[in-house]
């Protein structure tokens, strides 16, 4: 996670349906110390008349408020510190403030993915996460270590609506890069644009007790989502990978 900025639907859903499955997670951030999501998503604060659609929604709060108890993710591990030998797996989390900036371009968080996609564990990644994983460069083949995937990740399309919905109040608060949005730049880590999926329109959000509305894409030991409306299908798939991994 970044110090700040972190979507907390995508951090605290995910955290939560892991646990209850009897896994242990292990955060991370920069200095090793405790994260705090984007608060705008958390209280929904400036998003004006489309708070209802833009906030994070009362699962994933009331997730997060529960996570503020969990001695993991009070006391996270230092970036510096990780190795990819002490883990089964990694979920790359995402948020679009402009926070999030020293995750997604983390080197040393770059050359961890590498090790992962070598060792063949699994790895998740959802909506901007997809941006670090697809930066993450092989330096043996000086190539994406998604080069040769399939993936989807946040659409440009639903970028560019939560821009231009809130862009008169919010500014580019939505655009973490302005000058590209995280669909193309992924796409140009691909060997082909084919190999991006935007799966079906991304109208409604999946739930614990209906999954079909979420999209996932899984290629290998990798797994991919859009927005936190694919969250329990990801979460679910991930779950179902490291159990059959056991």
């Amino acid at each position: 996670m970044p110090s700040y900025g972190g979507d907390p639907s995508e951090i605290a859903i995910p955290w939560k349906l892991l646990k209850e499955e009897g896994h242990e997670v292990i955060f991370s951030t920069p200095t090793g110390e405790k994260a705090r999501a984007d608060e705008i998503m958390i209280t929904g604060k400036g998003l004006g008349i489309f708070k209802g659609i833009l906030q994070a929604r009362k699962d994933a709060r009331i997730a997060y408020a529960e996570m503020q108890e969990d001695q993991a993710f009070c006391s996270p591990t230092k970036y510096k510190d990780l190795k990819e030998s002490d883990f089964d797996a990694i979920f790359l989390p995402g948020g679009h403030d402009k926070g999030v900036k020293e995750y997604l371009e983390s080197k040393l968080l770059q050359d961890l993915i590498v090790q992962f996609f070598k060792s063949n564990k699994p790895v998740a990644g959802i909506c901007h996460g997809i941006l670090l994983i697809a930066r993450s460069i092989d330096k043996e083949t000086g190539r994406s270590v998604l080069a040769n995937y399939k993936t989807t990740s946040l659409l440009k399309t639903q970028e560019l609506a939560a821009f231009n919905l809130t862009r008169l109040w919010l500014g580019d608060y939505y655009l973490t890069y302005p000058e590209i949005t995280t669909q193309d730049e992924v796409i140009s880590y691909l060997e082909t644009a084919a190999n991006f999926l935007t799966g079906p329109r991304p109208i409604s959000k999946d739930r614990r007790d209906n999954l079909n509305p979420g999209f996932v894409v899984r290629d290998r030991n990798y797994l991919s989502g859009r927005w936190p409306g694919d969250l329990y299908s990801l979460t679910t798939a991930f779950i179902n990978m490291l159990e059959l991994d056991a």
